[in-house]
Order: C-alpha cells, then structure tokens, then sequence
C-alpha cells in the first residue's frame, strides 16, 4: 500500500535512535531519545491552502527535522510513518 499525502502534507519516516552514545555507552531502549530528524518518503502536491498558495520546498529523499510533537503517526504494512505539514518543517539536513 503506498500513502499519498494532500494539500500541503509530507509523509516522513523516523531515522534509527542511536543506540551508543558520542562516548561510547551503549545506551538501554529507555534512555534512547527519539530523533527529531527524519527521512521524507512522499510530498504532497501543494497547491492553496487557507487561502494562501504553497509551494513544496521539499523533495522525498531529504533528511529533514521537524516540530517535536507535529504531525500525525501512521502505521502502514508494518512500517511506521508521521504525516506532517510542510510548516512544520524546520531544517533541511545536508
């Protein structure tokens, strides 16, 4: 099944938690925080949205981070993904 985000939307998915610290600690599931950066896998077509016209600054392939608790979480043939409004976009990671 594949997802085909609207409007202004982007359907991102969540990069791997580190698993070893910048030290070198393995860290435990719990002490793992999760990632605010993300992988774009589809980008909506844009278009007027609240009266105002969007352009998709963002192409699917882009690492991106986002707003803390943006977005709504999705899980699709046993993939986990987040569908976000391209505002609530704040980097692209190069």
């Amino acid at each position: 099944m594949k997802i085909k985000p609207l409007a202004d939307r982007v359907v991102i998915k969540m990069l791997e938690k580190e698993e070893v610290s910048k030290g070198g600690i393995v860290l435990p599931e719990s002490a793992r925080e999760e990632p605010q950066v993300a992988e774009i896998v589809a980008v909506g077509p844009g278009g007027v949205v609240d009266g105002k016209d969007v352009i998709m600054e963002v192409e699917i392939g882009d690492r991106v981070i986002f707003s803390k608790y943006a977005g709504t979480e999705v899980k699709m043939d046993g993939e986990e993904y987040t569908i976000i409004r391209q505002s609530d976009i704040l980097a692209i990671v190069e």
